[in-house]
């Protein structure tokens, strides 16, 4: 139940929720990766990315009708996430945190909630512990990314999704510009953090440049996924229909079509192998992420 209400100077709100409890067991997808359970933060996320996943789960995501309905004007923080997640870590654990919310969304730049999370998972450190953002705001924490990679395996997956900044204002306006997350990747690789891209999912791009910046940029495994379309995913989460919209009115359905998709992931693969890269899509590709030690 929602219990209050944080004041913020941005449009759109944050609420507060108390949660009974924050690691959640998984499966499908995630569970084919490797992983254990996943970290979920918050409910909805202000981001609001028009491809975004999440919304066409509905309650299977945990989300209420105004979260999918309304889709990045507010959000719902766990604020007694730390305080789970202290009785829920386990030394065995493959922790993805988070499948269903950004954990650097533009909220938790007030929220704060983030270096709690991780003052905790670094006194009770899992087996690998994996963080999957496109926010800059991420550096904030850099030196408690830096504890805890001293105490386990962590990784940070950042999520760039195209080499093109104009691409990147149709698609995820509410996301920083493709500069700044280079920028972001750089900064956290400097700093020890064992980093990956994520080009997920693969937008309109050039896929030599990404996969080049990629290369140069980071130490870990690439990982990629195309837009989620029916006829190759046939239930569960999909691409958002304000995505495909898109596509069509911008002349990009080829990257709907699952040959186009394939033979996209193909050249990336080869251009990875090229540079001395690991790369994967899928469970598999995510599943390097998920494996402990190193991963170069």
């Amino acid at each position: 139940m929602v219990s209050g209400l944080l004041p913020q100077p941005v449009p759109f709100q944050i609420f507060q929720t108390e949660s009974s409890s924050i690691l959640s067991p998984v499966a499908g997808f995630l569970g084919d990766a490797g992983f254990t359970h996943s970290l979920t933060p918050a409910r909805n996320c202000t981001f609001g990315c028009t491809y975004c996943y999440v919304p066409t789960m509905r309650v299977r995501a945990g989300l209420r009708s105004g979260d999918w309905q309304h889709w990045g004007q507010w959000t719902t923080i766990k604020r007694n996430a730390a305080q789970l997640l202290r009785r829920e870590l386990r030394s065995h654990q493959v922790i993805y945190c988070s499948p269903l919310t950004d954990p650097y969304q533009p909220a938790e730049t007030e929220a704060c909630l983030m270096p709690h999370l991780l003052e905790a998972v670094a006194a009770n450190p899992p087996r690998v512990f994996v963080i999957q953002t496109r926010g800059p705001l991420i550096v904030r924490d850099i030196d408690l990314l830096r504890v805890l990679a001293a105490r386990t395996t962590l990784r940070v997956s950042f999520s760039i999704t195209t080499d093109a900044d104009s691409v990147r204002r149709i698609f995820e306006p509410g996301c920083a510009s493709i500069c700044e997350r280079w920028q972001t990747v750089a900064a956290l690789q400097s700093a020890g953090i064992q980093t990956s891209v994520a080009i997920a999912p693969i937008l309109p791009c050039d896929p030599a440049a990404i996969i080049g910046r990629a290369a140069a940029l980071t130490g870990g495994p690439i990982v990629a996924d195309p837009f989620h379309v029916r006829a190759v995913k046939r239930s569960g989460a999909t691409t958002r229909d304000a995505a495909i919209a898109i596509c069509g009115r911008h002349g990009w359905d080829e990257w709907l079509d699952p040959l186009f998709q394939r033979s996209i992931l193909d050249r990336m693969a080869a251009l990875a192998n090229e540079n001395g890269r690991k790369f994967g899509h899928g469970p598999a590709g995510f599943g390097l992420l998920a494996s402990a030690g190193n991963t170069h």
